[in-house]
């Protein structure tokens, strides 16, 4: 079994020297460094662009070669694919729509098209080394489409996504032409992780708004697969960090640092070059420190490492410029012939070079306009061994929630900056040791190889939960064994559920009539004297006896308060008399949710809000539950939560009750039940082990089977009764299942038409 990460680049890049050979050096970037350290008892292998393009096959197997040493499988691109693709789509039109500059977002429609390509030539890596049982974790914003390209081409391979950079709100999101195609590619992966609840939220909100969908809390079946979404937020090695300063070469670049900026108060920035960031911001927040804090000048100095990155993007370049402007300016006006106020490095630093830095720093600067997981602010916090420090941190920063013991600022507020930074300077040195201990506390828990520890372990339960949904489903030799079971019995009971099980759910019940297939079928089941059929629904018995009162079979209405046998209606309760605070209620979030209804039967109230924004849909349901608590407590009434419906009704009679009575008065040697929601789990829970229980879309544990759709309820019920729907043929190469039935095609995922 092996680990493969992919990413957009490798930990390794490749350059060409003139004279011809190749050499590797280490990538930059927080995603690389990070993983790159993870420990892990499977064999771990990466997958990414070697960042170099070359045009000669041969210069590839070089390459190759070399970088296949180390388990990393380099992925080619053209120069064109990749400048398109990465600072194109990614960086141009994803990146500054993800934090929130929508007038930076370009949107080309080569952009598009190299994006989808080069996440193809991803796949094609991909499924040419991986093995069934290997793990694919995909990494950030520049591979969306590619769990979904491996579902495709590989229905069972585990994968794994996450998303480093913010999620926006669904109000910006929409805004993406192709918002669909990119919520549909990540939805190919079991799992999928952001770093904060609110990145969560978001993609949630955004998921379910556009593609119409609904998530039960953190999951959501999509045919025969159940995804869950989580917020894990990115550690660091903590032990290197923390430790740092004992290697004799941190300690030689630290003593050089003391050196340079002597008695000197200095203040740490480190960025990568990006409006993101919140550079300028934090410049002239600074500039501000100076103007109005005269007693400081000469006294504290601003080291401000920025490393390249995406110069050649336009926004990037005129980045640069203001932010040069900016320093000279500041370096202009206040500097002295032994005092510069900003010392500038626009270059990367080595590991050694930059966590001396940060030991040496008396305060960091970490101010991000909008941020994934700032891994500067946590590695700066890690170096501190008992001395002094200050970390000024913007509340936008997605480390943020952890590191609460930071000075933190909205970072837009340049007032805030220079306030923090006098509030830094000022602070006791025993404070300032508080506070990072508080904070190292936690980042030596929340540590990088703890965050994939809790990748792999949520990865790994979703895996389980679909593997043993997998067994539940009715294929193959499932269907068979049913229907022998039926042939060859003398007294059946066949329960079925109506709205989302024998019809499809619609956004106006009304609309749920039975079609003429629906009818004949039910006839045809009814003809049969072996079987007892018994619609088992939540419906009102008046609308069940207008659309199949003709028909010769039982019926419970209303969640087991009514039921029809012998063609009469019984009553099991007295009609309701509906207190005025209850409906009041009621009416009220009617009111207040644009789409819903109140549904009002002899012995229940309904609040449907399946038209409802699915948001405020969820909102108002919990609002509504949580407001009629207490009546419904005094009345003695029941609160149901159904499938986009609240529920009010007695807590007697249930569909379990009703199965209860039925097997009270009779004997059966097979009984079916069908159901799709959480009320079809009360006829489950009441029926013998031995009995068909099946359970439409998301598996349930009180039901012995699945089917994923209420598409597959029809030719399922028909298959028992039609001995010439069964055919010898293999439906589904993939889990190899021999002689089923031809007309079951369209039951199985991979032969639907």
């Amino acid at each position: 079994m092996k680990l493969y990460i992919i990413s957009n680049r490798l930990p390794a890049k490749a350059c060409k020297e003139k004279n011809g050979t190749f050499i590797f050096s280490r990538s930059e970037g927080g995603l690389a460094t990070g993983l790159n350290s993870l420990k892990t008892t499977d064999e771990k292998h990466w997958i990414g662009w070697p960042g170099i393009c070359v045009d000669k096959k041969e210069d590839e197997q070089i390459i190759s070669e070399q970088l296949e040493k180390l388990n990393f499988h380099p992925v080619f691109l053209s120069c064109n694919q990749y400048k398109n693709y990465y600072e194109g789509y990614s960086n141009s039109t994803i990146w500054p729509l993800c934090h929130y500059f929508f007038a930076y977002t370009e949107y080309k429609n080569c952009f598009w098209k190299a994006y989808q390509e080069v996440n193809a030539l991803f796949c094609e890596k991909i499924c040419s080394i991986v093995s069934a049982d290997d793990y694919v974790w995909i990494q950030d914003y520049q591979l969306m489409l590619l769990p979904g390209m491996l579902r495709k081409r590989m229905p069972h391979l585990r994968i794994g996504y996450f998303h480093h950079i913010p999620f926006p709100s669904y109000e910006l999101f929409r805004i993406l032409p192709e918002r669909g195609e990119i919520l549909q590619g990540l939805l190919g992966a079991d799992f999928i992780a952001f770093h904060t609840h609110d990145y969560m939220r978001h993609f949630i909100s955004a998921a379910e708004r556009v593609l119409n969908i609904d998530f039960q809390l953190d999951e959501i079946q999509i045919g025969n697969r159940v995804i869950r979404v989580e917020a894990l937020p990115m550690g660091i090695n903590y032990d290197l960090y923390h430790s740092v300063s004992e290697n004799p070469e941190v300690q030689k670049a630290i003593n050089r640092f003391q050196n340079l900026f002597g008695n000197h108060k200095m203040i740490l920035s480190v960025d990568r070059l990006d409006y993101s960031k919140g550079i300028l911001h934090r410049l002239w927040g600074f500039s501000l420190f100076l103007e109005h804090h005269p007693e400081y000048l000469g006294k504290v100095t601003l080291a401000m490492v920025i490393v390249p990155s995406r110069d050649q993007v336009n926004q990037y370049a005129e980045l640069k410029t203001k932010i040069d402007e900016e320093i000279g300016a500041i370096n202009g006006k206040y500097s002295t012939i032994d005092w510069t106020p900003v010392c500038y490095f626009y270059h990367g630093f080595s590991f050694e070079e930059l966590a001396a830095m940060y030991f040496v720093a008396d305060i960091a600067l970490v101010t991000p306009l909008r941020d994934g997981m700032n891994l500067v602010a946590k590695e700066y916090v890690a170096t501190k061994q008992n001395n002094p420090g200050v970390l000024i941190l913007s509340e936008m920063a997605g480390c943020a929630v952890e590191l609460t013991d930071a000075i933190q600022i909205n970072p837009n507020d340049i007032e805030e900056i220079e306030q923090a930074i006098v509030k830094a300077l000022e602070m006791p040195e025993r404070e300032q040791k508080n506070r990072i201990n508080h904070m190292q506390a936690i980042l030596s828990n929340q540590t990088i190889n703890k965050w994939a520890a809790d990748f792999m372990t949520e990865w790994n339960d979703i895996c389980s939960k679909n593997q043993r949904f997998r067994l539940k489903r009715i294929v193959g030799p499932v269907i068979s064994d049913i229907r022998s079971r039926y042939k060859h019995a003398h007294k059946r009971l066949i329960l079925l559920d109506y709205d989302g099980t024998l019809t499809a759910i619609r956004n106006r019940p009304e609309d749920a009539k039975p079609d003429p297939e629906l009818i004949e079928l039910l006839q045809q089941l009814a003809e049969d004297k072996k079987n007892h059929i018994v619609i088992n629904s939540g419906r009102d018995h008046l609308t069940l006896e207008k659309w199949l009162g003709q028909l010769p079979i039982s019926f419970a209405a209303e969640h087991g308060a009514f039921y029809k046998e012998n063609g009469k209606w019984n009553k099991n309760i007295q009609s309701t008399e509906w207190s005025p605070s209850l409906l009041s209620t009621i009416k009220l979030f009617v009111s207040k949710t644009p789409r819903s209804h109140l549904e009002v039967k002899d012995t229940a109230l309904a609040f449907h809000y399946r038209q409802t924004d699915s948001w405020l849909g969820a909102l108002r349901a919990q609002q509504l539950t949580n407001s009629l608590i207490k009546i419904c407590l005094q009345q003695k009434l029941q609160i149901l939560q159904g499938d986009k419906v609240v529920e009010i009704k007695s807590p007697y009679y249930n569909k379990g009750s009703e199965v209860n009575r039925l097997l009270q008065k009779d004997h059966y040697d097979f009984i079916l039940a069908i159901g799709d929601d959480v009320t079809d789990d009360d006829m489950f829970q009441a029926l013998p082990a031995t009995a068909v229980t099946v359970k439409i879309g998301t598996a349930s544990k009180n039901a012995r089977y699945n089917l994923t759709a209420q598409s597959e309820v029809i030719p399922f019920l028909q298959a028992l009764i039609h001995r010439d729907l069964f055919q010898q043929k293999n439906l589904d190469r993939k889990e190899n299942i021999f002689s089923i039935m031809n007309f079951f095609k369209k039951l199985l995922p991979n032969n639907k038409q």
